[in-house]
């Protein structure tokens, strides 16, 4: 298995990297330099055998006698996820969800960084909405060559979702984190992550009605949204 292909690693793999990267960002707060896989996967309700196979996908980063340099696997799994850098990303959608995920400070300190806004409302066109001033559609292309985008998350009503997702492809947008409650279509070079808050409730009453039908835990927890590309 080649680990620099993203389609050679199992998408649950992906998932537990970020569980493991801020999982290792707590223990190096409080000042813990080394850990053991045994100790990484107590810590998330997995098996460190879980963990060494998880890791082992992408190299070999630990050392015998010591286990894993928190440091060094932090930096090692920001890396691989891609977040050793900053990512310029656009927002499509003004409403109340979109106002939500403008305020979000999370993704600043992760090195998403959120540079643009638009909306096809023309009341809201050229208004600003905290630090932005919303875009117009109409210059999706422009903005994105301006500012290098590659990641865009999709906040509109479920009717419009796949014209929006087709319009950012076409501008040049290769990832996609879709907030509409809707399934999208997109070519198979283009990753999509889909959030579906009523899906994640629906999971998570189902896990508290029926106990003795758990399905096997993840570890930190519940269903993430479908990952492609």
């Amino acid at each position: 298995m080649d680990p620099t292909k993203p389609e050679s690693v199992p998408n649950p793999a992906v998932r537990r990297l970020s569980l493991y990267l801020r999982q290792l960002e707590v223990f190096a707060r409080k000042g813990r330099r080394t850990i053991s896989s045994k100790q990484l996967g107590q810590s998330l309700n997995l098996t460190d055998a879980q963990v060494r196979k998880d890791l082992a996908y992408f190299g070999q980063f630990g050392h015998p006698g010591i286990g894993y340099r928190v440091d060094d696997l932090i930096a090692q799994v920001r890396r691989i996820l891609g977040t050793d850098k900053i990512w310029n990303v656009l927002l499509v959608g003004a409403g109340n969800l979109g106002r939500a995920l403008m305020s979000y400070k999370g993704f600043d300190a992760k090195g998403f960084r959120l540079v643009a806004i638009f909306d096809n409302d023309p009341s809201k066109v050229g208004k600003r909405q905290g630090p932005f001033v919303v875009e117009s559609l109409n210059d999706l292309r422009s903005v994105i060559d301006q500012h290098a985008i590659r990641l865009a998350m999709i906040a509109v009503p479920a009717d419009a979702a796949q014209e929006i997702a087709d319009k950012l492809v076409e501008a040049g947008i290769r990832g996609l984190l879709n907030f509409a409650p809707i399934s999208l279509n997109v070519p198979a070079d283009v990753a999509l992550n889909a959030v579906d808050l009523a899906v994640q409730m629906e999971q998570l009453s189902f896990l508290v009605n029926v106990p003795a039908s758990q399905p096997e835990r993840t570890g930190a927890g519940g269903v993430i949204g479908d990952h492609r590309g």
